[in-house]
């Protein structure tokens, strides 16, 4: 480093002198970017591509403002000269030869979250209620967020869902309280936050072709843990959270509060004959437990959505929300397209498009949820395994049919596990509509009446789709064609 050191820096400072490089100019990217000109720091912005329109518009209002932005092959090969810090874009791994090169030189890797929090308006810092989680991360912050404006409080959803949190934080208007969505990626580059309180909903095998075993993904979970004030919200039924509260470093007076689809202990939140309860945040909590809801009240009674939906609550009744707003807040709550959404249901058949579980924990909540089932399944497995998912929901199964370059994987584990479970595999180079075609023609022969047939790939999308949600709409589109 040769200029200023960015470490004790704040909003309120100067930042003249501090050259920042951003890797990565996606939406993160850009709003690390733009704060860190607005600041007067010198920005060089670095991405392996030039993108799309938008990305170039960004870019040319950036060079404009006075940054240095190289949208190319090999830009981020090595790291310029004089550089104080990096703001790294969650994706990037830590083997990157760019921040390889930044820690070499003892350079600060910051992401664009850690950047946030140092940006935080000191005299009026809205807490950040923060989760993490291997699944459920979207539509919990979501509930969170509608719980939040429904008790009359400012918030938003931010991080790894809606406005980038440099945004958020650096609003001339400021906000009450963040209802934070932060993946392990983010995590991992983030240093010194202290949630107010924090949840890690469940830790299950995924992104193992980023990080080198389980133990290593674990632990940027339970980043969000540290330096935790008021709660830390775990799931009962998840070992490996609570072990991530047992470990963490948190503010003095911190409580660990677990939520469970069962009775609850004191200190926890749970579920007594259909109602959500509440035995954590209640004066009389030793011999009695509040109402928060009831199952009929949610938009979906599966178990992973409920278990959302206590978390949620949990980090709100830890912000000191009624349970009113509570209440009136999971009910007013709809989640995102593509998350155990009915498509159709005719001939006694229901069609689910789950397209957002992309991983085998996530496909397995959603199976649990129907009985029985077809199931489709497959895409990019991003290194993860199906030996656990299929033994518990073997004896759901009506029949599987198979897509996507990694459908092997699910394959074995059918053999090995579910030999008689009928499987009807697709060819791997197909893509978009024509694919999803064929699935539904595939399921509608395995289905009967009083089946569901359930898109739940427990794999990643882009290998026959853009997205998920390109995915989510190619099946619906298929299954309103075979059922017009």
């Amino acid at each position: 480093m040769s200029g200023r050191s960015p470490l004790s820096l704040g909003r309120h400072d100067a930042w003249d002198g501090v050259r920042a490089v951003v890797a990565g100019f996606g939406v993160s990217g850009f709003a690390a970017a733009d704060n860190l000109l607005h600041l007067g720091a010198a920005v060089t912005a670095l991405d392996e591509s030039p993108g799309d329109d938008e990305r170039q518009e960004k870019a040319e209002l950036l060079r404009v403002l006075g940054a240095d932005i190289r949208l190319e092959g090999g830009a981020t090969d090595r790291l310029p000269d004089d550089i104080d810090v990096v703001v790294t874009s969650p994706g990037w791994k830590p083997g990157a030869p760019l921040l390889a090169q930044a820690r070499d030189r003892g350079i600060p890797i910051w992401g664009e979250v850690e950047l946030a929090w140092r940006l935080r308006d000191p005299s009026n810092a809205a807490p950040w209620l923060a989760v993490t989680g291997t699944n459920g991360k979207t539509t919990t912050v979501q509930m969170l967020d509608t719980i939040l404006r429904t008790a009359g409080l400012r918030s938003v959803a931010v991080g790894n869902v809606g406005l980038p949190i440099v945004e958020a934080v650096m609003d001339p208007t400021p906000y009450d309280v963040f209802a934070v969505e932060l993946s392990s990626f983010q995590l991992h580059y983030t240093d010194s936050m202290a949630a107010e309180s924090a949840a890690v909903l469940n830790v299950a095998e995924d992104h193992l072709d980023w990080y080198p075993d389980m133990d290593a993904y674990a632990r940027d979970k339970g980043r969000i843990y540290e330096r935790v004030q008021r709660a830390c919200v775990y799931n009962v039924a998840d070992e490996v959270t609570r072990h991530l509260v047992e470990e963490a470093d948190v503010e003095e007076g911190a409580r660990a509060i677990g939520f469970t689809l069962g009775m609850p202990s004191v200190g926890q939140v749970g579920v007594v004959e259909d109602i959500l309860v509440d035995r954590a945040f209640i004066a009389e909590r030793q011999s009695s437990a509040a109402e928060l809801c009831t199952v009929a009240d949610l938009a979906s009674p599966a178990p992973h959505y409920v278990q959302n939906a206590l978390a949620a609550a949990a980090l709100a009744r830890a912000h000191g929300v009624s349970q009113q707003a509570v209440r009136d807040g999971l009910r007013a709550f709809r989640p995102d397209g593509h998350r155990i959404e009915i498509v159709a249901e005719r001939d006694g058949i229901v069609w689910v498009d789950d397209s957002k579980a992309t991983n085998p924990h996530a496909a397995q909540a959603s199976l649990q949820a129907y009985d029985p089932v077809v199931w489709i399944a497959g895409g990019l497995a991003k290194g993860a395994q199906f030996d656990e998912l299929v033994p518990a929901i073997a004896e759901r199964l009506r029949g599987v049919v198979l897509i996507g370059r990694d459908q092997d994987v699910i394959a074995g584990a059918l053999a090995r596990h579910a030999p008689d479970v009928p499987v009807i595999a697709l060819p791997a180079d197909e893509t978009g509509a024509a694919v999803m075609g064929h699935a539904v023609e595939a399921a509608a022969r395995l289905a009967v009446t009083g089946d569901t047939v359930l898109l739940a790939p427990g794999c990643a999308s882009q290998d026959q789709f853009r997205d998920y949600k390109a995915r989510g709409d190619a099946f619906a589109d298929a299954v309103r064609a075979q059922n017009s």
